[in-house]
């Protein structure tokens, strides 16, 4: 079962940044039903303001040899941010791959949301918990699809 604790408490009722780093990457890879799906259950969320609209550029990504090796430079990808502020100071930012504006104003609602403790409990326990399992489920499936296909080489020592 994927970690979906993010009520970690840091400071008079703000999360911890690891909680909001893991809520942060499930809501990056939830799809628009699964963020139109979590905003649903904050019907009284409060206006906003734009600290920075949606925008859409190219980021550099990196790779490492072997998985944990040296970086290297992949390539680039597009990635569209954002950054609002609602009206009781919270701050929320959106991070997406792709030029999906509406995901990331979404994702950045739902950050918002995500530290108001009046929400966090609502949203990790239904809409962020379903999102987790989804992606866990895909990744243990990648794993066996991957082991299916794996081939095993060996070397023979020739003796001369």
């Amino acid at each position: 079962m994927p970690n979906t604790t993010f009520d970690t408490a840091h400071d008079a009722g703000s999360p911890a940044p690891q909680a909001r780093q893991r809520w942060l990457a499930l809501l990056a890879r939830a799809t628009r039903d699964e963020l139109d799906d979590a905003l649903a259950r904050c019907p009284d969320a409060p206006e906003f303001v734009w600290l920075r609209a949606p925008q859409t550029g190219l980021v550099l990504v990196q790779g490492r040899v072997g998985g944990s090796g040296d970086r290297f430079n992949l390539g680039e990808t597009t990635l569209t941010r954002c950054t609002l502020r609602q009206r009781d100071g919270v701050l929320g930012t959106g991070y997406v791959l792709g030029r999906d504006a509406e995901r990331a104003v979404r994702v950045a609602r739902l950050d918002a949301l995500m530290q108001m403790p009046q929400h966090r409990a609502t949203l990790a326990a239904g809409p962020l918990a379903a999102i987790a399992q989804r992606v866990a489920d895909a990744v243990e499936q990648a794993k066996t699809a991957t082991a299916a296909s794996r081939v095993e080489f060996f070397t023979m020592v020739r003796e001369a």
